[in-house]
C-alpha cells in the first residue's frame, strides 16, 4: 500500500485503508498535513490521532482495535479506593481542572518512562494543544499537593466523548487520582467513553478493553456530536459518582 500524502485541504481516506496488522506500522493512516485546530477536531472525530517523533513528518494513526475505557466499567481498586479517600480529606490535596495546561503538557512531554529514550510530544505538539486548550477543546485533570503539581493528564473532549493522550506523575498513585478523577467528572457528565488509542496493561488494569475500529467508530459517529453545554471545573460531587 502507498502512504496517503495530505496537503493543507486533504480530508483524510478512509479508516479502512491504514495498515493493518501484519504491517510493520499497524493502524498507521496518512502522513503529512499540519496541527492546526480544524484538522486536529477532524482526526478525533473520525477517530484519528497524530503521533510521530522528531525528524519524522507528521504521522496519523487508527489503530484496529482500540484501546478504550467504558467510565462505567472503571475498576476503582481496593488500594486505589483508600488512596483516594485520604487523598480527599488531607488538608492541602486538590484535583483541579483547566488551571495549569501548559504546565500539564511539558510534563507529560519531558517527565522520563520506563522503556522510552524520547518523547511524541514534540514541541510543535505541544504547541497545537495549547491552542486546542484556548479553543475549549482540550483538558488537563490536575493532582496537586501543598501547593505543588504532582501529576496530571491531558485529552480532548468533543460531544460525549474524551480523548485521552498523555499522563504524568511525579509522586506514587498521582496519575491514578487524575484519572480517577476523570472518570468521576465523566460520569457526571454522563460521558460514556474514554479513548486511550494503544493498550497497555496499566489502564487495562483499571477497566480498560480493545475494541474493533469499526465499533469504536460507531461510538462516535453517536457521541462526538452532542453538544456539551455544561464547562469544564471541578465539582466535588462529582466524586459520589465512584462512591467516595
Amino acid at each position: 500500500m502507498q502512504l496517503t500524502w495530505l496537503d493543507a485541504h486533504s480530508p483524510f481516506p478512509d479508516t479502512r485503508l491504514a495498515l493493518d496488522a501484519d504491517s510493520e506500522a499497524p493502524g498507521l493512516l496518512a502522513a503529512g498535513g499540519d496541527l492546526g485546530v480544524d484538522r486536529l477536531v477532524q482526526a478525533y472525530s473520525q477517530g484519528i490521532f497524530p503521533w510521530y517523533s522528531e525528524g519524522q513528518p507528521i504521522l496519523w494513526w487508527t489503530p484496529d482495535p482500540r484501546m478504550v475505557l467504558p467510565v462505567a466499567e472503571f475498576k476503582l481498586h481496593r488500594s486505589l479506593r483508600k488512596t483516594l479517600t485520604k487523598f480527599l480529606r488531607a488538608q492541602g490535596c486538590e484535583l483541579r481542572v483547566n488551571t495549569a495546561f501548559e504546565r500539564v503538557i511539558q510534563a507529560c512531554a519531558t517527565t522520563p518512562r520506563d522503556g522510552q529514550g524520547g518523547t511524541w510530544i514534540l514541541p510543535e505538539m505541544v504547541q497545537a494543544y495549547i491552542a486546542l486548550h484556548q479553543h475549549g477543546v482540550a483538558h488537563s485533570v490536575e493532582t496537586w499537593v501543598n501547593g505543588e503539581l504532582v501529576g496530571g493528564l491531558y485529552g480532548l473532549n468533543l460531544g460525549q466523548m474524551f480523548f485521552g493522550e498523555s499522563m504524568f506523575a511525579h509522586r506514587t498513585d498521582a496519575s491514578k487520582i487524575a484519572l480517577a478523577g476523570l472518570v468521576a467528572l465523566c460520569r457526571q457528565r454522563d460521558i460514556p467513553l474514554i479513548d486511550c488509542q494503544q493498550n497497555t496493561g496499566h489502564l487495562g488494569s483499571m477497566g480498560a478493553r480493545p475494541i474493533a475500529r469499526s465499533e469504536f467508530e460507531a461510538h462516535l459517529s453517536t457521541l462526538v456530536g452532542v453538544r456539551q453545554p455544561k464547562a469544564w471545573a471541578y465539582d466535588p460531587y462529582c466524586w459520589t459518582t465512584l462512591g467516595l
